[in-house]
C-alpha cells in the first residue's frame, strides 16, 4: 500500500486537475450559447439565399451558370473538411475525420482523385499526417467564425471547380443536433440542382440588372460561402458542446477518483494508527 504522504500528493494532483476541468465546462457552456446564438442568426440569410438560389436553379435566363452544369463524368472530386482548432472535446473531430476518410477511401476505390481543404487545425494535422491532397487549409478560426478569413480557403476549391480541376465539391462538418449530440454529414455543394436545394414556391420572376452573369455570379458565390459559413457556426457550435460535455465527465470522474483515494488514505492512516498503538501497548507489556 502507497504511504499516506503519496496518497496525499495524488489526491492533491487530482483536485487541481478537476479545478481546471471544472473551469473549462463553464467557459464551454458560455461559449457554446453564444455559438447557438450565431448560428440561429445565420439560418435565416441562408434559407432567404438558399430560396433565390432555387429560383435561379429553375430559371431560363440566357447565362448558365458553372454551378449550375452537371459534369458528364467524375473524375476529381473537391471535399472540405471543417474541424476545431483546439481538442478536449471527446470524440467530434475523430467522428467527423473518420466519415472523412471513409468517404475518400470509397471515391478512391471508384478511381476518382480526393482533393481536401482543410478549415480547422486537427483535419490540416490529420490531412498531412495520412498524405492527402491539400489543396488549401486555414487554422486560427477563433470562437467567431468570419467569412473573410473562410473566402481564401473556398475560393481555391470555387476556381478549381471553375476551371474543371474538380468536377463535384462536398464539405464534411459536424452538424448541432442538441447539447448531447451532435453528428457528423457529408453535403454536396456544387454542382447545384434543383432538386437539392428546394423549388420555387409561389409566383416569381427577376429582372436582371446589369446583367444576368454579374447578378447570378456574385448571387450564387455568395450562397456557396453561406453554406460553408453556416457548416463551420454549426461545427463550432457543436464543439462547445461537446467539450462541456467531455469536461464535465472528466470533473465527475475526478470526484470519484478523489472519493476512492481518500478512502484508501484514511485505510492506510487507521492502519499506521493500530500499528502504532499495538507497538505501544507491546512495548509496555514487556516494562511490565
Amino acid at each position: 500500500m502507497a504511504s499516506s504522504k503519496e496518497i496525499r500528493t495524488k489526491i492533491k494532483s487530482v483536485e487541481n486537475t478537476r479545478k481546471i476541468t471544472k473551469a473549462m465546462e463553464m467557459v464551454a457552456a458560455s461559449k457554446m450559447r453564444k455559438a447557438q446564438e450565431r448560428m440561429r442568426q445565420a439560418r435565416p440569410y441562408a434559407e432567404k439565399i438558399r430560396n433565390v438560389a432555387a429560383h435561379l436553379s429553375y430559371a431560363q435566363s440566357e447565362y448558365k451558370h458553372p454551378f449550375l452544369v452537371k459534369k458528364d463524368q467524375v473524375k476529381n472530386i473537391g471535399l472540405i473538411v471543417v474541424t476545431s482548432d483546439k481538442g478536449l472535446c471527446g470524440g467530434l473531430n475523430t467522428n467527423v475525420l473518420r466519415m472523412s476518410v471513409n468517404q475518400m477511401k470509397q471515391w478512391e476505390s471508384q478511381g476518382k482523385k480526393v482533393h481536401v481543404s482543410a478549415l480547422g487545425n486537427k483535419g490540416l494535422g490529420f490531412m498531412t499526417r495520412i498524405n492527402a491532397n491539400v489543396k488549401s487549409h486555414i487554422i486560427g478560426l477563433g470562437d467567431t467564425p468570419h467569412v473573410e478569413k473562410l473566402i481564401g480557403a473556398i475560393k481555391v476549391m470555387l476556381d478549381a471547380y471553375v476551371n474543371g480541376e474538380v468536377d463535384q465539391l462536398f464539405i464534411c462538418y459536424t452538424k448541432f443536433i442538441n447539447t448531447m449530440k451532435q453528428d457528423p454529414v457529408v453535403d454536396q455543394l456544387l454542382p447545384l440542382s434543383g432538386e437539392k436545394i428546394g423549388s420555387p414556391e409561389g409566383p416569381w420572376d427577376y429582372i436582371y440588372e446589369p446583367d444576368a452573369q454579374s447578378v447570378i455570379d456574385q448571387l450564387l458565390t455568395r450562397y456557396i460561402e453561406s453554406l460553408i459559413y453556416h457548416g463551420v457556426t454549426e461545427n463550432m457550435a457543436s464543439e462547445q458542446s461537446a467539450r462541456m460535455v467531455a469536461m464535465k465527465s472528466a470533473s465527475d470522474n475526478a470526484k470519484n477518483v478523489i472519493g476512492e483515494l481518500k478512502l484508501v488514505y484514511n485505510k492506510a492512516r487507521q492502519a499506521a494508527i493500530t500499528k502504532e498503538i499495538s507497538e505501544i501497548v507491546g512495548g509496555a507489556a514487556a516494562v511490565a
